[in-house]
């Protein structure tokens, strides 16, 4: 329990622990938090993915003033796919914000992950300097674009490789999930969809969320029948009519360039755009003019690694080497100190080192890395990771270096 004073010199206390009340108190209050008032629809889609058992709440006496909740998730890294927690519903009423009841909630949310034997910890930020005092290290960014259509040109003419066909939802909602879970696992920054997220977070799509878009179409792409892609988009209408990409997801690169020249060409459209495609999406080079893509990078996964150990030996590497490694952790003590990372034949051993280091990092750059993101010899640059051995970082890169940016196709 933390107690501070307030601006009107009442002294609050404020008590967080896990949530047992009504499960209706608790939506209203994540609604407060984010400034909504919750109408019954959303508060049973939203009850439909929380896991109630993973509810935290912060309390003045009786009544609720915060919330902290986690899904579990299974999570695409370089090689493997781990069990996670996927951070959500985090806030803290107007009127009870820089009390601390922020850091109590972080403090018992990431001893349950721990204690779960969750090695990793992930969410999507409001603001991006929040969850770096508890560790969470930028892991993968997200880029938008919005293209004219005069301006929408590949730079070859596009043969398409197979057939696009407008489809119902209710088809969409059966096609969809298979194609999503044939590329996850190949894809770090991919994430597990449950029936229930499906239904509440892909599929929803209320008023208040289309901000002058209508309803949702869907599109499927197949080569002889077989499902390998699909394309869900809303139209703005306006002096400028517009097309929106919700989602877009291929598991061939042909697929991929198929259902974007699909897009691009809709008729009686004047542009495209799209909040959150992946950075190096290869729309980028199959453009004739990249600069008429407008495309705007943001965060966009943030990461925590909860146990090391764990989390390094779990992933894979781009070859067999050695680093030594200093990190400093402060909020999660049982990583604070010297470790090794040995892969030898493709397999990972990490344990606590003596010998000295190749280089010292924060816990949030080791996270900033872990998927691929960003590199050392990047983290060292904006001087957040210091080379104590010549080599140091070169040897971490060639560890830990993937083929593609990771990227996290939807906010949970």
């Amino acid at each position: 329990m933390i107690e501070h004073g307030t601006r009107h010199n009442r002294r609050v206390k404020i008590d967080v622990r896990p949530y047992e009340g009504d499960r209706r108190a608790y939506l209203d209050s994540i609604g407060i938090g984010f400034g909504e008032h919750l109408d019954d629809e959303a508060a049973a889609n939203f009850e439909s993915v929380l896991e109630f058992d993973r509810a935290i709440a912060a309390y003045d006496g009786d009544r609720l003033v915060g919330n902290a909740a986690a899904i579990s998730i299974d999570l695409t890294v370089p090689g493997a796919v781990l069990p996670v927690a996927g951070v959500t519903t985090v806030g803290v009423h107007p009127t009870h914000r820089r009390r601390g009841a922020l850091r109590q909630m972080m403090r018992l949310q990431i001893d349950d992950v721990h204690r779960r034997g969750e090695p990793l910890a992930v969410l999507w930020a409001s603001e991006g300097s929040i969850y770096q005092r508890f560790g969470y290290g930028l892991a993968s960014l997200k880029a938008s674009l919005k293209v004219k259509r005069y301006r929408n040109a590949f730079r070859a003419p596009h043969e398409f490789s197979g057939r696009i066909r407008l489809v119902s939802e209710d088809e969409a909602r059966i096609a969809f999930p298979p194609v999503f879970d044939a590329v996850r696992p190949m894809m770090p920054g991919f994430f597990s969809h449950s029936a229930e997220f499906w239904n509440a977070e892909v599929f929803y799509f209320p008023e208040q969320w289309r901000r002058g878009r209508g309803k949702p179409f869907h599109v499927l792409h197949d080569v002889g029948g077989t499902i390998d892609g699909y394309a869900r988009y809303a139209i703005r209408d306006g002096e400028e009519n517009e097309v929106s990409v919700l989602d877009l997801m291929a598991a061939t690169p042909a697929a991929h360039l198929d259902l974007w020249r699909y897009l691009l060409d809709i008729d009686l459209m004047s542009r495209v755009e799209s909040w959150n495609v992946a950075v190096d999406d290869p729309v980028l080079l199959a453009i004739a003019e990249p600069r008429k893509l407008e495309m705007t990078m943001g965060d966009a996964l943030w990461l925590r690694i909860v146990d090391l150990a764990p989390a390094l030996a779990a992933r894979r590497y781009r070859g067999d080497g050695r680093v030594v490694m200093e990190v400093a952790d402060e909020f999660c003590p049982w990583n604070h100190g010297r470790w090794s990372l040995t892969v030898e034949a493709g397999v990972p051993y990490v344990e606590p080192a003596a010998d000295s280091a190749d280089f010292a990092c924060d816990v949030t750059d080791l996270a900033a890395a872990y998927l691929g993101g960003f590199s050392f010899a990047q983290l060292a640059a904006a001087a957040r990771v210091s080379e104590l051995a010549p080599g140091g970082i070169e040897r971490a890169d060639a560890l830990f270096r993937t083929d593609r940016a990771p990227w996290c196709p939807r906010v949970f």
